[in-house]
């Protein structure tokens, strides 16, 4: 999401996220404020190899819920930042006796992004599993993401963990049936995320193809 009016928008259809892009090299790049939105929306803060600290401080400077983590970040520089969350929390707490403003600083969930071409090697994500709350699963291409292009699917049929993970990359209308299809797998697909095929321009999403879209997919709830 970019634009102010268009985030009210988007969040009247109740999606679980929506995503802000901190990462100047992107047409996407979010600055501003981000408006009042429904407590059940998670803002989730996207990311590419950021400075620790910059991380942090946009967490807290948005609130956010989530962070996106679209780089090449190891598993230590995951685990660093949840060590930075967990300070944050408690120096938050510290502060809980003197400001009436006060607010609890919340458990910020982590999704890992990982691109996939033609194949991929799952044994990679064996180092994360214990560090992460969730996969995301995009098209490799020339950007970090918004590419408008989809991956082979069937790679997803060797997947062999149970982590839950979103699936990404290019989905588009077009894509229903076969979406569907995929949903009703024994795969964790946890959630879809949707970008560039409901762009009229980047950062600004058609809002009756999203609705039509959430209106005629059925999520089938992670076991």
């Amino acid at each position: 999401m970019k634009y102010v009016e268009n985030i009210q928008e988007v969040a009247a259809l109740q999606p679980d996220y929506l995503g802000f892009i901190f990462y100047e090299k992107s047409k996407r790049n979010f600055e501003g404020i981000i408006p009042e939105l429904p407590k059940s929306i998670k803002k989730t803060g996207v990311f590419v190899n950021e400075i620790l600290e910059i991380v942090i401080s946009l967490i807290e400077e948005y609130r956010l819920d989530a962070v996106q983590l679209h780089g090449d970040e190891s598993v230590e520089y995951i685990l660093k930042l949840k060590a930075y969350i967990q300070q944050a929390a408690l120096d938050a707490a510290s502060q809980k006796k003197k400001s009436k403003h006060w607010q609890p600083f919340k458990k910020v969930e982590i999704i890992k992004v990982f691109g996939i071409k033609d194949a991929f090697d799952f044994n990679v994500l064996k180092p994360y599993l214990e560090v992460v709350d969730y996969f995301l699963f995009d098209t490799k291409g020339k950007d970090r993401g918004g590419n408008g292009i989809q991956f082979d699917w069937k790679v997803l049929e060797k997947y062999p963990f149970e982590k839950p993970f979103f699936l990404s990359g290019g989905i588009g209308l077009e894509d229903i049936e076969r979406i569907q299809i995929v949903l009703n797998s024994n795969l964790p697909i946890y959630a879809l995320d949707v970008n560039s095929k409901f762009e009229s321009n980047p950062g600004v999403k058609k809002i009756e193809e999203l609705k039509e879209f959430k209106n005629n997919v059925i999520m089938n709830p992670v076991k």
